[in-house]
């Protein structure tokens, strides 16, 4: 009899339980895309609200890295997709003083040498003590709720999905026009990671 109301009692115990943590396990996550603060590469606000319904692939950029051409096929993927995508360029001098140049300096290198049209972001950190809080969340599983990663060096890309949520991170060899981005930019809101 008393193994009988032990079992049921550990029976009806154990879902409430599992209801009560699994928010703090599911929801971990502390804030959203949506809630940051940036600015633009002039200085003006930049309300990420304003992406809500669009993919979006944020990048770390440089003008002096070997992966800098990549600015010609970010250009040309935003030109192409922009009914669905948006593109925001985050300038970052972390990796080998490759960003050395001030807005006004970026500003002209992007225009002059690739015609950026997409929007490109105030100068910040991604990674170490000054990181920008956007990237905090980009990176710490604790923060986005899907993963851990690690700003390896400049073009890394993270693809957010038209609810803000973290899909993946894709390192600076992947090409913007891979494969792997097509077939993501061409899903019908997709909520999972793609594969690596």
């Amino acid at each position: 009899m008393k193994n009988r109301v032990l079992k049921t009692g550990i029976t009806i115990l154990f879902p409430c339980v599992m209801l009560i943590l699994m928010p703090f396990t599911i929801f971990s996550q502390t804030s959203n895309f949506y809630s940051f603060k940036i600015k633009t590469l002039e200085g003006n606000d930049f309300n990420l609200d304003s992406l809500k319904g669009k993919k979006v692939m944020v990048v770390n950029t440089a003008s002096k890295c070997g992966y800098t051409p990549q600015y010609k096929d970010l250009q040309e993927l935003y030109e192409q997709y922009s009914r669905k995508l948006v593109i925001i360029g985050f300038p970052a001098n972390n990796f080998g003083n490759q960003e050395p140049g001030t807005a006004l300096e970026i500003r002209q290198f992007c225009t002059d040498n690739y015609n950026v049209t997409f929007p490109m972001m105030e100068k910040i950190s991604v990674r170490g003590e000054d990181i920008h809080p956007l990237y905090k969340w980009l990176t710490s599983k604790e923060e986005n709720g899907v993963m851990d990663s690690e700003v390896k060096w400049n073009f890394q890309k993270y693809l957010i999905d038209e609810e803000g949520k973290l899909v993946d991170v894709l390192y600076s060899k992947e090409k913007p026009g891979s494969e792997k981005v097509i077939s993501w930019l061409n899903s019908p809101g997709e909520k999972k990671s793609v594969s690596p």
